[in-house]
């Protein structure tokens, strides 16, 4: 089980601003070595209580919260992580398990028993939870990621975008899943992730930034475009 505690701050930016920032950021930190000329796919689906439970608590800014979610990298890829981020005041504990693709397809159609097959504690406090709140698939989100590392201290800064989603088709192991935009395309979703303190040639790139912290999160973003289609 992999298992991260941090703060996270949040921005939405233009395209041309991420291009700007991305070009800084080349000077100071690493690049993720997954990057590619427009970064890494993500696909994320996420799950929650059968009265949506962790959207509602999102949505009214509850203190102690959390999100549970199955990831991978594109429809081909041979494992997933299933996650868990608790939100705890400012900071986001994050803790991960990874499983090959038959159990991520088990996962996908629901069978959280796959989950008692894994010695870690983590998987059957997922198993216990899912199961005690009747956790369902609820959406897909997709978007692209570019990511950078600070040497120093693991900061991690991410630019995400082309966000889309979808509500019919949970198997995030399928090639051909359909998916709409939930942002618009020239948009971009800047997060820094730090635990403790933040370098000075960070803090000067968040000074260039001039808009407020963004507090909705992409499984809101989904959730909150997929209903309001449905009026």
């Amino acid at each position: 089980m992999d298992k991260v505690l941090r703060q996270e701050k949040k921005f939405l930016i233009s395209q041309a601003e991420f291009r700007k920032f991305s070009a800084y950021l080349e000077n100071f930190m690493i690049s993720d070595p997954h990057n590619g000329a427009d970064g890494y796919l993500i696909r994320s689906l996420y799950y929650d209580s059968i009265n949506d439970r962790d959207f509602d608590e999102k949505e009214q800014g509850t203190l102690l919260r959390r999100k549970i979610r199955l990831r991978n990298y594109g429809g081909n890829f041979p494992y997933a992580k299933l996650e868990m981020k608790q939100k705890q005041g400012a900071d986001q504990l994050k803790r991960s398990l990874t499983v090959p693709k038959a159990d991520g397809i088990r996962l996908v159609e629901g069978d959280y028993s796959v989950l008692l097959n894994y010695d870690e504690s983590f998987a059957g406090e997922c198993f216990g939870m899912m199961n005690m709140y009747c956790y369902r698939p609820k959406t897909v989100v997709q978007y692209n990621r570019k990511a950078y590392i600070a040497k120093e201290n693991k900061i991690r800064i991410t630019f995400d975008n082309n966000i889309v989603a979808n509500e019919a088709n949970y198997n995030i192991f399928d090639d051909r899943l359909p998916l709409y935009p939930v942002l618009d395309k020239y948009n971009v979703v800047l997060e820094v992730k730090y635990n403790g303190f933040l370098l000075s040639y960070i803090k000067d790139l968040l000074a260039m930034v001039d808009r407020s912290e963004l507090s909705v999160g992409k499984y809101s973003l989904a959730r909150g475009v997929s209903m309001h289609y449905s009026f």
